[in-house]
């Protein structure tokens, strides 16, 4: 019997078979009860994740990152990325998994490694050139000696990838595809990138008639394009692709919904933030409307921007959505520093499997 031929109101009463019934219970959008996680399975379902923990690397210019970057570093040391597999196994006992942000990969005291990013004077990490490559060897081999794993790049590099200006999109796809060939080498499960665009998205303008968006539907195809061109790649490569709630086009889980549909691909599917909503009453409704367009990773996080940050219910909203991906731990801000918090997430987001 298929999804569609089961009867919503009555299949309770129609069907004897319990394969049929847990058929009918995802045609309704819910999942069928199974038994619980065993400790080991619950840890795999974590990540560790290096936002919060950014307070504590070592920085190009050495200044550190303010009066909390020097607290915290008083408190747990200076770390740099190819510190971080062990640092993950002495801090979540048993997580094996790591989310990367892209803004701390590379060796900080080697300026080959880098290249200007964008107009403004900074540098950022460059994957493709050869020292930049062989750093990614040195993390991947100390990845295996760990026994730990990359399961996800939150990366900010890509740029302008649905700007109207055809230069600078090509110009953010080609970074983007840098980056998904350094996702191959780390093993990366998946790659979250930026839609680009305004950084909040352009309203409708009122007509004769209807009001219509015809910028924000300019934007989103312009975006769609892009990511038609990444998911081939990314297919490639072996890495997917994914949008997350960040800013932008994507602050609205609508627009991230349109633009995995249209792109209509394996390799290009959602990555939701549990806390990045521009109002509260997209904290859950959002998540239940992402929730069925991510496989592979999410941020679990906890922000004291919202009163009502129920890590639970949020956990609970993704598993009933069929996500069988990692929970990566990415405190934001509250009433503890960076490691505090993702201890916190890591008992929550555990409690909740």
């Amino acid at each position: 019997m298929s999804n569609e031929a089961v009867d919503r109101r009555g299949f309770l009463k129609t069907t004897g078979s319990g394969v049929a019934a847990a058929g009918a219970l995802l045609a309704m959008g819910q999942r069928p009860a199974r038994g619980p996680r065993t400790e080991k399975e619950k840890l795999a379902r974590l990540a560790s994740n290096t936002w919060p923990l950014r307070y504590i690397f070592k920085t190009r210019s050495g200044a550190g990152r303010g009066s909390r970057g020097e607290m915290m570093k008083a408190k747990y040391g200076e770390i740099t990325m190819l510190d971080m597999p062990q640092f993950t196994k002495d801090t979540f006992p048993g997580v094996t998994r790591m989310d990367l942000f892209s803004g701390l990969f590379g060796d900080v005291t080697d300026d080959s490694m880098y290249v200007a990013a964008g107009p403004g004077p900074g540098r950022e990490f460059d994957p493709s050139g050869t020292a930049g490559r062989r750093w990614l060897d040195t993390l991947a081999a100390k990845m295996a000696a760990t026994g730990t794993s990359c399961q996800h790049i939150s990366n900010n590099a890509p740029r302008d990838l649905s700007e109207p200006d055809a230069a600078k999109r090509n110009a953010g796809v080609e970074v983007a595809k840098k980056w998904l060939d350094a996702g191959r080498i780390l093993g990366a499960k998946s790659m979250r990138v930026n839609s680009g665009g305004p950084r909040i998205a352009p309203p409708a303008v009122a007509t004769a008639d209807y009001p219509k968006a015809d910028d924000l539907a300019m934007y989103l195809s312009n975006c769609i394009e892009s990511l038609k061109e990444l998911a081939d790649y990314g297919g490639k490569a072996g890495v997917k692709v994914t949008l997350e709630n960040h800013w932008g086009l994507t602050a609205n889980p609508i627009n991230i919904r349109i633009i995995i549909d249209e792109v209509h691909h394996p390799f290009c599917e959602a990555s939701p933030d549990f806390c990045n909503w521009e109002h509260e009453y997209l904290m859950y409704n959002g998540l239940k409307a992402l929730a069925p367009y991510a496989h592979t990773n999410v941020h679990a996080k906890y922000w004291n921007r919202w009163k009502d940050n129920d890590v639970r219910r949020s956990v609970k909203i993704m598993l009933d959505g069929g996500f069988e991906g990692t929970f990566a731990l990415e405190y934001e801000d509250g009433p503890w520093d960076g490691v505090e918090g993702s201890k916190y997430l890591y008992k929550e987001v555990l409690a909740a499997l």
